[in-house]
This record gives C-alpha cells, sequence and structure tokens, in this order.
C-alpha cells in the first residue's frame, strides 16, 4: 500500500491506537478525530453526539475509519448507557459519513464499525456474512450502526463493515478485565461454559483492518474473528494452560445476570461467527488459535 492520508474516529481505543501505531509504523499520515481542541496538524475536531465534523479536515484522505463509541462493557445497561451506546456509534457514524461524501473528492473507502453482535444469539449454529440480524439490544444497534453509514455509500464511496469479535488483548475490552483475574487464580467458565465465543488477537484486527481498507474488491459485512470459534469452556482451559493457573471457579450464571444486568444475556450467549468473507480474500491470520493469541496478548 503506497503512503496514504488516513482518518481514524475513535483513535485513542484499544483498537483505534493499535492501528493509528501501525500505520505510523509505515508511514501513512494519520489523521486523529478528536472532541478536544486541536493540538496540531494530525488532529481533526468533530463532536458525535452534536454529529459535527469539520471536514476541511478530511480532505486528501484516502481512507475514513470509524471506530469510535462508548464501551459496551464499561457500565450497566441502564437506559440511559443505551442511549450513550446507540448516540456514540450511529450519531458519529451518521456525521462522519456525511462529511465524507461532503467532500470534493470523497475517499475511497469508508470502514465503519460493527460487530458480531448483529448476529444475536446463534446457539451452535455457525453463521457468516449472509446471516440475517439477531435479537436484542446489541443486535438492534449493530443494525442501526451500519445504516448509518449510508451517505457514504450513496456518494458512490466503498464501505466496509468490520463486524468484530471478542478482540484478544491485555490492555482493555473483555480480555483485559480476564487476564488479572486468571493471573491471580481466579479465573474459571462463565455460566456452563458451552457458549461459543468468536475471539481475534489484536494484531489480527489490526491487519484485517489495514486489509479492508486495502482490498478493493471488498465492501458490505466482513467478519473480523477468527477462523474457529470456541466454547468459553475450550478458551478458559486454555487461557489456564498459558497462565500456568487453575481454571476452578466456574461463576453461575444467577451471579452473573446479578452483577451484569441485562448484559448479562451477551456473556452467557452464543456467538458462532465465521470470517468466510475475509478468508476468501486472501486474508492470513497470524494468530488463528487461542493459545496463540493469549501469548501474543502477553
Amino acid at each position: 500500500m503506497e503512503r496514504s492520508r488516513i482518518a481514524v474516529a475513535g483513535a485513542s481505543g484499544l483498537i483505534g491506537s493499535a492501528l493509528v501505531r501501525s500505520l505510523a509504523a509505515d508511514g501513512h499520515e494519520v489523521v486523529r478525530l478528536v472532541r478536544r481542541p486541536v493540538r496540531g496538524a494530525d488532529e481533526v475536531r468533530w463532536d458525535p453526539e452534536r454529529q459535527y465534523v469539520d471536514t476541511a479536515g478530511l480532505i486528501g484522505c484516502d481512507a475514513v475509519v470509524d471506530l469510535a463509541g462508548a464501551g459496551v462493557g464499561d457500565h450497566r445497561w441502564t437506559d440511559a448507557y443505551k442511549r450513550t451506546l446507540r448516540d456514540s456509534r450511529v450519531l458519529g457514524t451518521a456525521a462522519l459519513a456525511e462529511a465524507a461524501a461532503a467532500l470534493d473528492t470523497p475517499p475511497r473507502v469508508f470502514v465503519g464499525g460493527s460487530a458480531i453482535g448483529f448476529y444475536g444469539d446463534t446457539g451452535g449454529t455457525a453463521v457468516d456474512e449472509d446471516a440475517p440480524p439477531g435479537d436484542g439490544f446489541l443486535a438492534a444497534l449493530c443494525v442501526e450502526w451500519e445504516e448509518a453509514a449510508a451517505a457514504a455509500q450513496e456518494a458512490g464511496v466503498r464501505t466496509v463493515f468490520a463486524r468484530t469479535g471478542l478482540v484478544v488483548a491485555r490492555e482493555g475490552g473483555a480480555w483485559g478485565r480476564l487476564f488479572p483475574l486468571f493471573r491471580a487464580g481466579l479465573g474459571g467458565r462463565l455460566g456452563d461454559g458451552r457458549q461459543y465465543w468468536s475471539f481475534i488477537a489484536l494484531h489480527d484486527e489490526v491487519a484485517a483492518l489495514r486489509h479492508l481498507i486495502d482490498t478493493e474488491s471488498l465492501s458490505g459485512p466482513v467478519n473480523l474473528t477468527a477462523p474457529e470459534p470456541l466454547t468459553n469452556r475450550e478458551i478458559t482451559a486454555a487461557m489456564a494452560r498459558v497462565l500456568h493457573r487453575p481454571a476452578l471457579l466456574p461463576v453461575p450464571a444467577p451471579v452473573l445476570r446479578a452483577a451484569l444486568g441485562e448484559m448479562a444475556g451477551d456473556v452467557l450467549g452464543s456467538a458462532r461467527v465465521l470470517p468466510r468473507r475475509l478468508l476468501e480474500s486472501g486474508f492470513v491470520f497470524a494468530f488463528p488459535g487461542i493459545e496463540d493469541a493469549v501469548r501474543a496478548a502477553l
């Protein structure tokens, strides 16, 4: 990929910061969208909730990558926090897509954030990008999130939706909370442990996002998950092996529901999601297995 100018929203988050580091290391010019006053030429002011973007800062961008959104696991899902989750994604994506579409020379690609929550609880059934949306809050949110990019699509910008799984990373996300528990010998399966978790190493997540930017044949939804989803019980056992700690303390479903509220449905739910389009487009995973992904995170 020749040197490009790439705008990234959500650049301070777990995935966004790793993507920015990767792009900058390869000599690309990265423009970060920030909510505070800008401090340099590599920043663009925006306010996702007010749907404002300083469009001038996007001039000359080859790609816009939208990874912004409040953390799904940061708080209990009260009605107020559900609004925060929705607005931080849907309003921000709509604003960015409209800003990109309004440019005299729009970017050649718009990569919109999304999640495998789109599919809801799939049980033991494996699903790919052809599957319909599931039920529940996260599925409805993902549908609305992807629809918010309509302005970019209508302007003829190649638009890709990165439906990301559970990112295996030490610093944040679900795994950022699991690692300390396992290190302390407090790790264990969640509920009955039969629910599938579709994971992806942070290294592969970043590589996959760059693949979406570069691969002209890709548009629409693309699942960013490792090739073989595993059950929570299998993942728990792998964590215990890699960290040399016992995994003896299962967390019963009623305890999870009491602690997490409605969000427990997604922790106990099963998502067996396959990255069919990613693999068909020639992407090669560096850390396809869970033990490799955990070691890479460490």
